[in-house]
């Protein structure tokens, strides 16, 4: 890990009422941290979770895909790998954080990046969720189950993709459990996309996530 004089990557913190849980990161999709994603974390931390997202966008949110691509196009500080990596050191170092592992849980541009950091040897994961993010690759250093939920129909993750993503999860002899919601679209999770926001959808994928990481990171004592 490089040293940098940044500012920490780590923007937004959520602490469970107990002080102390299993850490998870949380990777916004391309809107940037929004109050959605902020919300989020605060849902984690409500189920015993040590939340935290970093911004990807440094400051700078979208509502518009016209937006959303401006902004992910914009210079930034230091290349949006690294800001993740940066992110998952300081979240293990964070004293509330228990467990040895921690998670990661990404939403489209967000789970494509929760699914590269997967693919990096030597991080400390221990469970990876992706909504509606595909990416292929080498998961062969990979040691993190991995639950993915994706639409019914979207645009944005064609079926070749996910099925690319599929063979190379299996080709790692990596566990994935992935879920297809019934009459969705892209963004079938997030609150405030209310063109596409389906909320029966979202509460079941909610707690699919929720289960997953309990099961994937809690320790037995807590």
């Amino acid at each position: 890990m490089p040293k940098t004089n940044l500012s920490p990557a780590i923007t937004y913190l959520a602490i469970p009422p107990s002080g102390q849980g299993p850490g998870v990161l949380v990777v916004h999709a391309w809107w940037g941290l929004n109050d959605f994603f902020r919300g989020l974390c605060d849902r984690l931390a409500g189920e015993g979770f040590v939340a935290a997202a970093p911004d990807l966008y440094e400051g700078r949110v979208a509502t518009t895909p016209e937006e959303a691509k401006r902004l992910r196009g914009l210079p930034k500080r230091e290349p949006t790998n690294q800001t993740l990596l940066r992110a998952i050191v300081e979240l293990r170092a964070n004293p509330a954080v228990v467990g040895p592992n921690i998670g990661v849980i990404g939403f489209s541009m967000g789970g494509h990046w929760a699914l590269w950091l997967a693919q990096q040897p030597g991080l400390p994961l221990g469970a990876t969720v992706t909504y509606y993010g595909a990416r292929a690759g080498d998961y062969g250093n990979s040691q993190a189950p991995c639950l993915g939920h994706f639409a019914e129909t979207d645009e944005w993750v064609s079926p070749a993709s996910l099925k690319k993503l599929r063979k190379s999860l299996e080709a790692a002899g990596r566990v994935a459990d992935f879920h297809t919601y019934p009459g969705t679209g892209h963004w079938f999770a997030e609150t405030d996309r209310t063109d596409v926001y389906d909320s029966q959808a979202a509460e079941l994928a909610w707690s699919r996530t929720v289960a997953f990481l309990r099961r994937q990171l809690r320790p037995p004592e807590l």
